[in-house]
Formats: C-alpha cells, structure tokens, sequence
C-alpha cells in the first residue's frame, strides 16, 4: 500500500511511502483482537476492591442470646453473616486480573487492527517533525490542515517527544504515542492514525516476527 507523505500544512510532498503488506495487508483475526484488547482492559484494572470478612469486623464478642429456648436459629457473635453490619461471606478480594498473552497472538492482533484501519483509509502519513515550544493551538492546527479536526485521532512518534506531548495532552481527541508501544486498543480507539514518516519503519522493526 502506497501513500502520499504529508507536510504540516496538511500539502503533498511529493514523496511517497510504501506499507508493508506483512504489517498493514494481513488477513485480520477478529479473535486474536479481541483477546489483545481484553488483556490490555484487564491491566488498566486496580483490583484493590476488599469486603470485610467476620473475622475482620469489629465489635463484641459476647453470645448474644442464650443457645436454646429462644424458637430461633443458633447465634453466637454479631459479626456473623446473618446480620447486619456482620462480615460479608465469599467477598472480593484484592487480585490482580493479568493474565499471560503469547507474543505473536499480540503482533496478530495490532497488524490486524493497522489493516482494518488501512483498509478504511484512516491512515495518514506526515513528514517527521517537532515543535519549538509547547502549544495546543500547533496540534489544533495540525489537525485542521489534516482535515480531521472532528476525528479522534492518534499520533505515532517514532522516538518520544515532549513538546508533542505536552501540546496534545489537553485535547481529549487526540492521543500521542511511540511506535514500539502502540497497542491494538489505540488503534482501534482511534478514527485517525498519524503516523510520522520515521515511525513507519519503527512499527515494521517492533512488529516483525
């Protein structure tokens, strides 16, 4: 797949760069995606939740009722489940929701997601470049000459830039990310891919089997 390289004013350069069919032509595994996704959902969770067991609660100890004559069950401790304000029976627990993806299942799924987005041409590709100072208004503009200014979009850096960065962090739409670390879930978060000229080869090398 060929595209035409992009400048800041959203102008053709005149060069061209070539996607790789290994990377952004594969046939699209709709299962490995949605396994991918899962696992990177999972890892956003805390898994601090905790409910107090009887064992836990504080309060007396004392038998509460005498053991027979009453015509009612057993009761031994107000911290029992049966009442209120007792312990709480099989409660969540801390835990961690990880769990272990096989890498090529991972590379399968992004160089599915960067297909489906080849395919809905929601790819473009821009010049390298990097801003002198941060500024909001520069991505705004940006997006603007790119006419995708309604678009949620995701910029692909080959290396980490702070300017960047800190000039898209204040705009919801758009998100800014390394070429290695790119994930399944931006893709697919994303209306838009901007991928830098220099991260296209980035994105080959890290997702290369």
């Amino acid at each position: 797949m060929e595209l035409s390289v992009l400048n800041l004013q959203g102008k053709e350069t005149g060069r061209t760069i070539t996607l790789s069919d290994l990377i952004f032509g594969v046939e699209p595994n709709d299962h490995a995606i949605y396994l991918d996704v899962k696992q990177y959902l999972a890892n956003q969770r805390q898994g601090t939740h905790k409910a107090k067991e009887r064992s836990e609660i504080a309060g007396s100890t004392r038998k509460i009722k005498k053991q027979k004559g009453t015509g009612t069950a057993r009761a031994g401790s107000l911290k029992s489940p049966v009442f209120r304000g007792g312990g709480t029976v099989f409660g969540p627990r801390p835990r961690s929701y990880d769990f272990k993806l096989n890498r090529k299942v991972k590379l399968l799924a992004r160089k599915s997601a960067l297909t489906y987005k080849a395919k809905e041409n929601g790819i473009v590709v821009m010049e390298d470049f990097t801003l002198e100072a941060p500024k909001t208004k520069d991505i705004i503009n940006i997006k603007n000459n790119l006419q995708i200014a309604d678009k949620k979009s995701l910029f692909v850096l080959p290396a980490e830039n702070k300017n960047i960065y800190l000039s898209s962090r204040n705009l919801q739409d758009v998100s800014v990310v390394i070429a290695s670390e790119l994930t399944t879930y931006q893709i697919l978060n994303a209306k838009s891919i901007v991928l830098l000229e220099g991260s296209v080869k980035k994105i080959e090398e890290a997702f290369k089997l």
